[in-house]
C-alpha cells in the first residue's frame, strides 16, 4: 500500500480484491496537484474518478454563484445558521491563502472533474455531506469550547501576518483544509473523530462502492493514511451512524425542559408564599433581565429597529422554551426586513476578513445579530434565573 514504484510519490497504488485504486494525495491549493491529477487520469483512463467532495461542495466549486442561491429562511428553519457561519469562515480562510498562492482553492478537484468529463469517465462524489460533518462537529464540541472553536476560526480569518517564501512552499505541498482540521482536532480533541477519522472511513467505503476495476481517487493528502487503513477493513456497518446528525444529549434535553419548570415553579411558589405583588416584581425582573441584554445585542449588531424590538419581546419568552432561541427569532426578522443583496453574497468571503465588513455586509450583519442577541439572551437567563431562585429562599 505504499506509493507505486513507477508513479509520483503522492500517487498510491492499492490493489484490493482484484481492483486497482490510484489514491492521489493532493494539496487543495496547489497548481502542482492539479497537474498531477490531470496527468494521472489521462494516463490511467480509469473506469471512474472518485473525489473528496459532496454534492454541496462540488456545486460550490463548479458554480461560483452558489452563495447567491442560498435560501436563508430554509437554513434558519432547519436551525443551521451556526453551521453556515463555520462553513463561511473555513471557505474564507482557504480563499485568503489561495489568493497568496495565486491558485483558487479546490483547483485539483476541478481539474479531476474536468479531465474525467473530457474523457467521459464517471465521477463519484465520495465525501460525507458537509452539513452533516459540520453539525456533528458542532454537537461533538462541549458548550464551553464552542467559543474556542469560533475564536480559532476567526483568528485564521483575521490573521494578517506575512507568509515567508518557505511558508508558501510548504502550503503548496500541504492539504490545507486537512491541516486546518487537524489543528482544530489538536486544540479541540473532540473534533478529530468527526472531522478526520469518520470522514476517512466514509471516503474509503464510498470509494469501494464505486463501480470499476480501475479507480482514481483524489483526496487531500491528510486523508491518505486514514483511507489506506480503512480500505483494508469492512466498515459498512458504521456508515449509518456517521451519516446522520446526532440527537442532542439527553442531559441538554433535560436541562432545556427543567429551566422553564424551575422558573415558572419558582414564580408560582413566590406568589403563594409572598403574594402576587412579589411574584409580579420577579416576573418583571425576568422580562427585563432577558429583554434588555438581547435588544442591546441587536443594537450592537446595528440591526433593523423592528429586529431590536423583536429581540426585546422574544428573549423573555424563548428563554422559557427549548424549541427556539432569541437569536433565531431576531435573525429571521432581520433577514426578512434586510435581506442580503446578491453582490453581498458574492463578496462575503472578502468582507469576512475586515472588521467593518461584518457591519456593512447584510449577511454578516445577520450573523452578528444571531450571535449578539443569543449571547444577550443567555446572560439574561442566568441573571434573571439567579434573582428569581434566590428570592425563593
Amino acid at each position: 500500500m505504499n506509493a507505486a514504484p513507477d508513479y509520483h510519490p503522492d500517487v498510491h497504488l492499492i490493489r484490493l480484491a482484484g481492483r486497482e485504486i490510484f489514491l492521489i494525495g493532493t494539496a487543495h491549493i496547489s497548481r502542482e496537484s492539479a497537474e498531477l491529477v490531470t496527468r494521472t487520469i489521462t494516463e490511467q483512463k480509469p473506469d471512474a474518478v472518485c473525489l473528496e467532495l459532496d454534492t454541496k461542495r462540488y456545486d460550490a466549486l463548479v458554480n461560483r454563484k452558489s452563495w447567491e442561491l442560498l435560501d436563508l429562511k430554509e437554513i434558519l428553519r432547519r436551525h443551521q445558521f451556526a453551521t453556515l457561519l463555520i462553513n463561511l469562515l473555513l471557505a474564507s480562510y482557504q480563499k485568503r491563502l489561495g489568493d497568496k498562492l495565486g491558485v483558487p482553492p479546490g483547483s485539483e478537484l476541478l481539474a479531476a472533474a474536468g479531465s474525467a468529463e473530457a474523457l467521459r469517465i464517471p465521477v463519484a462524489l465520495c465525501d460525507r455531506d458537509v452539513g452533516i460533518t459540520m453539525r456533528r462537529a458542532w454537537r461533538a464540541t462541549p458548550w464551553h469550547r464552542k467559543l474556542t472553536l469560533l475564536a480559532i476560526l476567526l483568528a485564521g480569518v483575521f490573521d494578517r501576518s506575512a507568509i515567508s517564501e518557505e511558508g508558501l512552499r510548504d502550503l503548496r505541498q500541504t492539504d490545507l483544509l486537512s491541516e486546518l482540521l487537524a489543528q482544530l482536532g489538536r486544540d479541540l480533541p473532540e473534533l478529530k473523530k468527526v472531522l478526520i477519522d469518520e470522514r476517512d472511513i466514509f471516503l474509503a467505503e464510498k470509494i469501494k462502492e464505486t463501480a470499476g476495476a480501475k479507480l482514481v481517487a483524489v483526496v487531500g493528502a491528510g486523508h491518505v493514511p486514514g483511507i489506506k487503513t480503512a480500505l483494508a477493513y469492512d466498515n459498512r456497518d458504521q456508515l449509518t451512524a456517521i451519516s446522520k446528525t446526532p440527537s442532542p444529549s439527553p442531559i441538554w434535553k433535560l436541562l432545556g425542559g427543567a429551566v422553564p419548570l424551575i422558573i415558572l415553579g419558582s414564580l408560582g411558589y413566590i406568589a403563594i408564599t409572598k403574594g402576587a405583588g412579589a411574584a409580579g416584581e420577579n416576573l418583571l425582573y425576568w422580562i427585563l433581565a432577558n429583554a434588555i441584554p438581547a435588544s442591546l445585542g441587536a443594537i450592537l449588531a446595528m440591526a433593523h429597529p423592528l429586529t431590536i424590538l423583536g429581540a426585546f419581546i422574544a428573549a423573555p419568552i424563548t428563554s422559557l422554551t427549548p424549541v427556539i432561541g432569541a437569536g433565531y427569532v431576531a435573525v429571521f426578522i432581520q433577514v426578512v426586513l434586510r435581506p442580503p443583496l446578491v453582490m453581498e453574497f458574492t463578496r462575503v468571503q472578502q468582507d469576512l476578513t475586515r472588521l467593518g465588513g461584518w457591519w456593512r455586509n447584510r449577511l454578516l450583519r445577520a450573523f452578528l445579530t444571531f450571535i449578539f442577541v443569543g449571547f444577550g439572551s443567555m446572560v439574561g437567563t442566568l441573571v434573571g434565573g439567579y434573582e428569581i431562585i434566590s428570592n425563593v429562599f
